[in-house]
């Protein structure tokens, strides 16, 4: 009988802060799993000095198929960096939602922000 395969897929993130041309450090970051209507909250991370994750969000066996949704605290980060936003702010709290569908491929959903815009695609 042979064992099970481990799926060897990560996922990742990475923020930039376009406005300044640097690393979005110190940048709150949610990762939930939705199920229909229901959300899990999988874990809250915290960006780096390098804008990044210091290990993979998910990865191996952790990151199953599914609907994911990482949740940016961009607001707090912005308000941190000295930023003066308007309250409300027009960009506080920037969820993107997502499918991950195999199992042993690396999702990197990067988000480079400012007060007014972001944009976000699947790295590499």
């Amino acid at each position: 009988m042979s064992a099970t395969p481990v799926p060897t897929g990560l996922l990742t993130t990475h923020v930039l802060d376009t406005a300044r041309g640097c690393p979005a450090s110190g940048l709150v970051i949610e990762l939930v799993k939705i199920h229909g209507q229901e959300r899990h909250l999988v874990k809250v991370v915290t960006t780096n000095s390098d804008g990044r994750i210091d290990e993979p969000l998910l990865a191996g066996a952790d990151l199953a198929s599914g609907v994911y949704e990482l949740v940016f605290h961009a607001g707090d980060y912005l308000r941190g960096a000295g930023e003066t936003l308007p309250d409300p702010a027009f960009l506080d709290v920037i969820p993107i939602r997502f499918g991950l569908a195999d199992t042993n491929a690396h999702y990197h959903v990067p988000l480079l922000i400012s007060a007014y815009g972001y944009s976000t695609y699947r790295g590499s």
